[in-house]
């Protein structure tokens, strides 16, 4: 069994997508084949059940089922960290519990809809933090473009001050450059405990969340070999040959930040790649027609060009 994710961790923790058949039914033999995928990749690590997972078009039964076949395929290889952001704190501590004791190495949350100021924001998090309890290992998404949820660094900071079991700060609030820096500096192990900092946003700004003292990402981009390979250069001191890396997957990792169609692109993606067998969306979810699918040629074609490296796996 991995280890429980702590304020040590780094590099590319993929998200993961849930996928489905094209009924609308969990697959289950594809949630191994993707495990094969991201392992083969080379990631440190892996979150599931969280936005792009579809968490919220999932039961309660299918949510502990999807979690359990995750950690089952993954076999302890890698550690995984879970979604568990739910408006009632009793099926969040349900979930949470069922998921450490199959093996999870951690979980996700964010504040829910609706918080308006710091001062509730601490306030919920506080009552949520305290329910999962002290010994369940917490990353804090910050995600609010779609919470709607605002929180300052310092608001984060005084959460991380009351409670050891956060860990990691997933960023991805965009534009969000300078919260980053300001919780990098207010958490950098000298007047505060050190945590860790993975990003998200589809990756598109990773370059430069590495320079401003990121740990690494917390996103689900089509191509994680190339954010592994992106991690091992700016370790290795190679910022620019990081860079110039990134820059030749940048126009799909902007098509597949669409907001609204993204998730459906990025399965596609994942489906010629030979991760899933079908690029379903749960409805309600977008359908890809004939022009979105002569783009996702194009763009393929053309990294294929660029990079010299075949798009399947």
């Amino acid at each position: 069994m991995p280890a429980m994710l702590s304020a040590d961790a780094k590099g590319v923790y993929v998200i993961a997508a849930t996928p489905f058949t094209e009924g609308g039914a969990i697959d289950y033999a594809s949630i191994d084949r993707l495990v094969e995928f991201y392992v083969g990749c080379g990631v440190d690590g892996m979150t599931i059940l969280g936005v792009m997972g579809e968490f919220q078009k999932l039961s309660e039964s299918e949510t502990l089922a999807v979690a359990k076949r995750f950690l089952d395929a993954t076999a302890g290889r890698i550690p995984i960290v879970v979604g568990v952001s739910n408006p009632g704190n009793d099926q969040m501590v349900k979930l949470a519990g069922g998921a450490m004791e199959a093996g999870a190495a951690g979980v996700m949350m964010m504040p829910i809809a609706g918080l308006k100021t710091d001062e509730a924001v601490t306030g919920y998090m506080s009552g949520a933090l305290t329910a999962l309890g002290s010994s369940v290992p917490v990353c804090v998404q910050d995600y609010p473009q779609l919470s709607g949820v605002w929180f300052s660094a310092g608001c984060f900071a005084g959460l991380v001050d009351r409670f050891e079991q956060i860990v990691m700060f997933k960023h991805e609030e965009a534009p969000g450059l300078r919260k980053l820096s300001a919780i990098r500096k207010l958490c950098d192990g000298t007047e505060r405990r050190r945590i860790s900092i993975l990003c998200g946003n589809g990756g598109i700004h990773l370059p430069q969340e590495y320079l401003r003292g990121a740990d690494g990402a917390m996103t689900g981009f089509a191509f994680p070999e190339m954010l592994v390979e992106m991690d091992r250069l700016f370790r290795a001191g190679k910022p620019e040959d990081a860079e110039d890396l990134n820059d030749l997957y940048l126009p799909v990792i902007r098509h597949e930040l669409q907001p609204g169609i993204g998730l459906a692109i990025r399965k596609e993606i994942l489906r010629r790649r030979g991760a899933i067998v079908s690029a379903a969306v749960r409805a309600p979810g977008p359908k890809l027609d004939a022009n979105d699918m002569l783009e996702i040629d194009r763009l393929l074609a053309r990294l294929e060009r660029k990079t010299g490296r075949p798009v399947r796996r």
